[in-house]
């Protein structure tokens, strides 16, 4: 990099982007890829969207197999999991799930019994637009009902007061597994008695030396072990209730309508419409009507003290004030004002908070939370760097957003294909080769990531 004019030169663009195909080999499983070697051996949503939509500028028809092998886990009720469960190594077992205790869970499959951030449908359209129009048009129309269902599931389950915002009953549904606002909460409401006497005789020590995950990455760059136990206990009483919406409502404390996930959902129906009009289909009236007022009711979820949006506990309707990268991402979403768009992206180049030398940090710099090797609570990752190149080009702040394209490409050219990154030195941390990276490094170097509609 070339600090006295801010550009970053990369040695070989095309040998990156080979690299970055090899990469995908490497994890390729034939009809779908897995994250990474050993630690994730499995198929997870969004990590699958994000690989297709980098394998579409390679081989579209094996990109769209990747996507149209998430719906053999979708659920009767129309929910896709997050994880379709294959191979072996993980620290996650489809035991632990049993997935099958719920009626609508597939027969076939071993899945969990949650979901992840909706990017199908965004994934979808990618793959589309590389494929020629009769093909495109045939892909739609196999994949439509799917995309619709899911949609749905998530407004008539997860939205029940019919506001727009659908809420998430698990750290994981976010993406950002340990992300600082729930893993305060979770501390706060969802700590049985169990865990609180392994936190008070300390032997969450003696339990980290029987970790899985840290036996292929160092403890620091991972969840503390008390938030595992945490997030491992909210699993069991998911799966007490068999995954279903309604008692888990019925009962639970710890429901939140997250800023990250109803941005991206915003963001995926955009999508959705938009496939449905290029075949000729029409989406549900009452379902287009909670899709319309998503799009209005991310604005509920922004501070005026602070300019920031921030989730939203569900019952009390109290904020959850932990700065973290999730606000940004209704620039995503694409529906909020410029003044407040502008003023996100004063944040986002606050030396301060998130414009580091490698941004785009999870977690601010000045937040008690920060850590630049800890998983969601400090390094930098492409994937959000990804959604945010999007939505700053989107309210037309390109030089910002090519600044970031070009540091997230850097990171990769410096330290390879990582899990994420340390937003001050670019160390790359985490599990090695990592395919959302790989795939969004080739998305990232193709001239269609400039395309908007």
């Amino acid at each position: 990099m070339d600090d006295r004019c801010g550009t970053i030169v990369l040695m070989d663009k095309e040998d990156l982007k080979n690299k970055a195909i090899e990469a995908l080999r490497a994890n390729d499983q034939g009809g779908w890829t897995r994250p990474a070697p050993d630690l994730y051996p499995h198929q997870w949503l969004w990590d699958s969207c994000f690989v297709a939509m980098g394998l579409a500028h390679v081989d579209a028809k094996r990109a769209k197999k990747e996507l149209l092998s998430l719906f053999r886990g979708q659920w009767s009720n129309g929910m896709i999991p997050h994880m379709i469960f294959e191979g072996n190594g993980s620290h996650q077992r489809p035991e632990f799930w049993d997935s099958r205790v719920s009626p609508y869970a597939p027969r076939k499959l071993a899945t969990s019994g949650i979901t992840q951030p909706p990017l199908i449908a965004e994934a979808v359209r990618k793959v589309g637009e590389q494929l020629s129009a009769p093909e495109r048009r045939s892909f739609y129309k196999q994949v439509y009902p799917k995309l619709l269902a899911h949609h749905q599931w998530l407004y008539r389950e997860r939205d029940p007061h019919a506001t727009g915002l659908v809420l998430l009953i698990h750290p994981w549904e976010t993406g950002m597994d340990n992300t600082p606002p729930w893993m305060e909460e979770m501390k706060q409401n969802q700590k049985p008695l169990w865990i609180k006497l392994t936190e008070a005789l300390r032997l969450d020590s003696v339990i980290e030396h029987l970790r899985r995950d840290t036996a292929q990455v160092p403890a620091n760059e991972r969840v503390t072990t008390l938030e595992s136990l945490l997030l491992y206990s909210i699993v069991r009483r998911l799966r007490r209730k068999q995954y279903d919406s309604q008692r888990i409502l019925l009962r639970s404390h710890f429901l939140i309508e997250d800023v990250f996930f109803n941005s991206i959902l915003v963001r995926a129906n955009h999508h959705l419409k938009a496939i449905a009009k290029d075949i000729n289909r029409t989406i549900p009236a009452a379902t287009l009507s909670l899709m319309n007022k998503s799009s209005h009711a991310l604005s509920e979820l922004w501070d005026d003290e602070t300019s920031q949006f921030y989730s939203r506990e569900f019952i009390g309707h109290r904020q959850l004030r932990q700065p973290t990268i999730a606000t940004f991402l209704p620039l995503y979403a694409g529906t909020i004002s410029q003044e407040r768009a502008e003023k996100l992206v004063r944040l986002l180049k606050d030396e301060h908070q998130f414009g580091l030398k490698y941004p785009v940090p999870t977690v601010p710099l000045s937040s008690r939370f920060f850590d630049e090797r800890r998983y969601w609570q400090g390094p930098t990752w492409l994937n959000t760097n990804w959604m945010i190149i999007d939505g700053l080009r989107r309210y037309g702040f390109h030089e910002e957003a090519e600044r970031i394209k070009q540091v997230s490409l850097e990171l990769v050219d410096k330290s390879g294909f990582h899990e994420y990154f340390s937003p001050i030195s670019g160390f790359g941390a985490g599990i090695t080769p990592f395919s959302w990276t790989a795939a969004l490094t080739i998305e990232l170097l193709s001239e269609k990531s400039q395309k908007k509609s």
